[in-house]
């Protein structure tokens, strides 16, 4: 997209609780990816270390339930500011659930498969980002609930709450397993379009995970404050 000969200014978007949801929820999700892949298939074995036993498989296990509670943590931390957030941060500000936002939604799709160059200028998050971001919160839910049958399966009211939505616990172990991948490619995708994006687009938005805030174009600014105050 070619950058238009236009004035942009720095606008304060997400607040420190989003961007401690992020970071949290990022690396704690980089350390399950990696602490998972190897205690589902461990490549390295300590039996030639006989005399000197390291014990990785149950230090990395240990990681892995560290990082999980982080996991649930952010999670816990999204789900109150889905409701209770600022206006950029609220559910219904991002998801498709108005005619405005589902024609935000095609045009960002649009955009991002290089159907069109005309970029899609939000103050918060695009629809588009809005959607993904939904799915890997419903896919973070299940790993919440399918590891903690795992960890705990003879915790009572865990255990019920297993059987009667997984059956098995292998079948918790499969979903778990199956979802790891589901976030595996979502970290690959978000890193590569948020890198993609800041050539494309000079909304800033890799700083923006740090600073809490965007720049976008003077007009599209005016506008939404239009639409908050219609009759000023």
């Amino acid at each position: 997209m070619k950058v238009e000969p236009r004035l942009y200014k720095r606008v304060f978007v997400w607040s420190w609780a989003l961007r401690l949801f992020h970071w949290t929820f990022a690396f704690s999700t980089a350390a399950l990816i990696l602490t998972g892949l190897y205690i589902h298939n461990p490549p390295v074995t300590t039996t030639w270390a006989e005399f000197r036993p390291s014990f990785l498989m149950a230090t990395l296990r240990y990681y892995h339930f560290i990082a999980a509670y982080f996991f649930m943590s952010a999670v816990l931390l999204r789900i109150y500011l889905l409701f209770f957030g600022n206006k950029y941060e609220r559910a219904k500000d991002f998801l498709p659930v108005n005619r405005e936002n589902l024609i935000s939604f095609w045009r960002s799709l649009k955009f991002y498969l290089y159907i069109t160059d005309e970029h899609e200028w939000r103050i918060g998050h695009t629809v588009l980002a809005g959607v993904m971001y939904s799915i890997i919160f419903f896919s973070a839910l299940l790993m919440t609930v399918t590891g903690l049958y795992l960890l705990y399966p003879d915790v009572s009211i865990i255990k019920k709450l297993g059987v009667f939505l997984f059956g098995s616990v292998q079948m918790a172990r499969f979903l778990h397993y199956l979802f790891h991948w589901i976030f595996t490619f979502f970290v690959l995708v978000h890193i590569y379009i948020a890198i993609w994006n800041d050539f494309k687009a000079p909304e800033a938005i890799i700083s923006g995970a740090f600073s809490g805030s965007k720049f976008l174009p003077v007009d599209v600014v005016e506008k939404e404050i239009k639409k908050e105050t219609p009759y000023i």
